[in-house]
């Protein structure tokens, strides 16, 4: 498979990216608005996970009404990315906040390297 055939896909049962602490998303914070920002900054709990994640089942519980930061397909203006370079950014930022939270040999990381191999599935 060659990278330009690459897509992101979510994996199930992860949450990584519902780890919100602002000192390890300094980037991503950067680069919100500032109405963004402060719905960013009311979303993230003391433990640094967001108020809105279901830790023991590990999803979100807002997902059909989650924020627009929180989807993928913001990354694109967000980040001033092309369309061609949307799913090699959402991966490589999948990968690092997953080895961030679970760590590098960590069952969620192998799952989402996985996952990249098999067809397009219907994100999550």
């Amino acid at each position: 498979m060659s990278k330009g055939s690459i897509k992101w896909q979510c994996i199930s049962n992860c949450g990584s990216c519902c780890r919100l602490d602002p000192y390890e998303r300094e980037e991503a914070i950067e680069a919100l608005d500032d109405k963004q920002r402060k719905t960013y900054f009311e979303m993230v709990n003391l433990d640094g996970w967001c108020k809105h994640y279901d830790s023991g089942g590990r999803r979100c519980l807002i997902y059909d009404s989650r924020p627009d930061f929180c989807k993928v397909s913001s990354l694109k203006s967000l980040f001033n990315l092309s369309p061609s370079e949307l799913d090699l950014f959402a991966i490589d930022c999948c990968r690092q906040q997953i080895r961030s939270v679970y760590g590098g040999r960590s069952t969620e990381l192998r799952k989402f390297e996985r996952n990249l191999r098999q067809p397009l599935k219907k994100n999550l």
